[in-house]
């Protein structure tokens, strides 16, 4: 016979609350879950991989309007692999969009780090916080750093 896994096993397989999972089922997102007489959801192997890719979309910022579509799409089988396609090459680039936006602001947080390393960095900063103020005064405005 082959396992079953409750809804505490799923949540904790892919370290999620259980909240989490009822409100998948509740958004439609696990159409492919039975419950048993009970009415206890009763996940399998095959289950466990939808959740995982359903995971990994949610991570990657797909809204849960698409993921329900993009699940939709598995249920009709084989005849919506183009919109499957579709859909996921999309989501890649706005992922990759995203992952640039990521490491330019990574750039600038490195910049920081390397100029707090800095042994004159104390000095720097003293004289970046100055010209600032001064720019301020100059434009009739308040001075935050007068300390400097």
């Amino acid at each position: 016979m082959t396992k079953t896994y409750s809804i505490h096993e799923v949540a904790e397989l892919f370290d999620l609350p259980i909240s989490t999972i009822r409100y998948y089922d509740k958004k439609g997102l696990l159409p492919f879950v039975a419950k048993n007489e009970a009415g206890n959801r009763e996940f399998t192997r095959a289950d466990l991989g939808f959740i995982k890719t359903i995971c990994c979309l949610k991570n990657t910022g797909m809204p849960i309007k698409n993921i329900r579509q993009y699940i939709q799409y598995c249920m009709q089988g084989p005849t919506s692999m183009a919109e499957r396609h579709a859909l996921l090459e999309h989501h890649r680039q706005q992922v990759l969009n995203e992952q640039a936006k990521i490491a330019a602001n990574l750039v600038e947080i490195d910049r920081k780090i390397a100029k707090y390393s800095d042994p004159s960095s104390t000095e720097l900063i003293a004289n970046q916080l100055r010209i600032a103020g001064q720019e301020k005064v100059s434009l009739g405005l308040d001075n935050p750093f007068n300390n400097f």
